[in-house]
């Protein structure tokens, strides 16, 4: 297994670099933008143009699955030519333009499906090389405080996010064309930011294996690094996407549709306030215990979906659990991943693992979406459940 060296002079700071703080503000302005668009499709979606369930989850899954082979592209490139930071701002860019792209498609399904895909391609180029500049500027025993600051961060944008949105939609009704320009003006921000504030400290030469993406692929055949790939993989085919956890805590608490768009902003609020707490957690007690105990958290969020009825304080309490276990998963899964790795195939390192997870991910969705629209509500839940609780077995024995 490999472990990344320590720098001295990195130990002796002990604080979180400014490349970690200059990539959160980038995330900020960025996630107020991507957020905004999350929050607004269920509602446009499903409420205003009628799509059915399954339709929504085919769309829900692309959106969420279309991140998976540029993951790898991102994370090979970047390695290759050592510039993390041109890779990643390829991906914000492009996410950025597909938000002028969405006032254009209407109500036109295809259309919509293939500007998410674009939308979450940018997505897709961007994450690893991204982590990769924080974990390659951060000491490996402050990891998970530094990915704990980042996800805080990136959280106090997700909060915003869906509250620009209701106060926009609240302005306007449901007209979708200033809601697109609005979040293409944040990601422009974003850009910008990461143009002008980022730094990267490229070397021509770093120790370990020479980049490629057999390379990245060859680290499965490290007992640690395939267990989490395993485990990340097997939790992720158990995890429903936001925007379904989202619309099954509205149909559950019987809280009025119109208040859909605010929702993410319960699970954003109690991840700004938990992401780095946990971070400095799972420094501490290990970041395996940490990220399988955040899934225990989703699972109480889905036994809280069959409690019909119980309005904004089953509400509250399912959005409370949900922040928390994204505040235990998140950048703990990254700060794993970088244990696990050298720097040199660091941003591919980190891919690999989340191109499984976005594939799992998308079977999820689609899978769930075909199951809501056929079958009853109850028996929809206590599916999720189920494939949670086997996943969960099955990612304790593994680790």
């Amino acid at each position: 297994m490999y472990v990344a060296s320590v720098r001295p002079s990195q130990r002796a700071r002990g604080k979180v670099p400014g490349t970690v703080v200059a990539l959160g503000t980038v995330s900020l302005l960025t996630d107020v933008s991507a957020e905004m668009v999350t929050a607004f499709m269920p509602v446009y979606l499903l409420f205003t143009l009628q799509m059915g369930y399954a339709q929504f989850g085919i769309l829900d899954g692309l959106y969420t699955g279309a991140t998976a082979v540029l993951r790898l592209v991102g994370g090979h490139v970047s390695d290759k030519t050592h510039r993390h930071k041109a890779v990643a701002a390829v991906g914000y860019g492009l996410s950025a333009a597909t938000k002028l792209v969405f006032p254009l498609v209407g109500a036109n399904a295809f259309g919509i499906g293939a500007t998410m895909a674009a939308d979450r391609a940018g997505k897709g180029l961007r994450t690893a090389p991204r982590d990769a500049l924080i974990s390659l500027a951060t000491p490996p025993e402050r990891l998970g405080a530094a990915f704990g600051v980042h996800r805080t961060m990136d959280t106090i944008g997700a909060l915003l996010g869906p509250l620009v949105t209701f106060l926009l939609l609240a302005q306007i009704g449901m007209i979708a064309g200033p809601v697109f320009v609005v979040s293409a003006c944040f990601a422009a921000i974003g850009l910008i930011v990461l143009i002008a504030f980022v730094r990267e400290n490229r070397r021509e030469t770093r120790p370990g294996p020479r980049p490629s993406i057999k390379a990245g692929l060859a680290l499965l055949k490290d007992a640690g690094y395939r267990k989490v790939a395993i485990v990340a993989g097997v939790l992720g085919l158990a995890t429903l996407s936001d925007a379904f956890v989202f619309i099954l805590i509205q149909k559950s608490t019987d809280i009025r549709p119109g208040l859909l768009p605010l929702l993410p902003l319960g699970t954003a609020l109690v991840f700004l306030v938990a992401a780095t707490p946990l971070g400095l957690l799972a420094d501490r007690v290990g970041r395996w215990r940490v990220f399988l105990g955040g899934h225990v958290l989703l699972l109480a969020v889905y036994l809280l979906l069959l409690t019909t009825g119980s309005g904004y304080l089953g509400m509250g309490i399912a959005l409370l659990l949900h922040g928390l276990f994204y505040a235990a998963t998140d950048g703990v899964l990254s700060a794993r991943i970088s244990t696990l790795v050298p720097e040199s195939l660091r941003a591919s390192g980190l891919s690999v693992i989340q191109t499984g997870q976005a594939l799992t991910r998308l079977v999820s969705s689609v899978a769930f979406g075909f199951l809501l629209q056929f079958a009853a509500f109850g028996t929809a839940v206590y599916s999720a459940i189920g494939a949670l609780v086997i996943a969960l077995v099955v990612a304790w024995r593994i680790a």
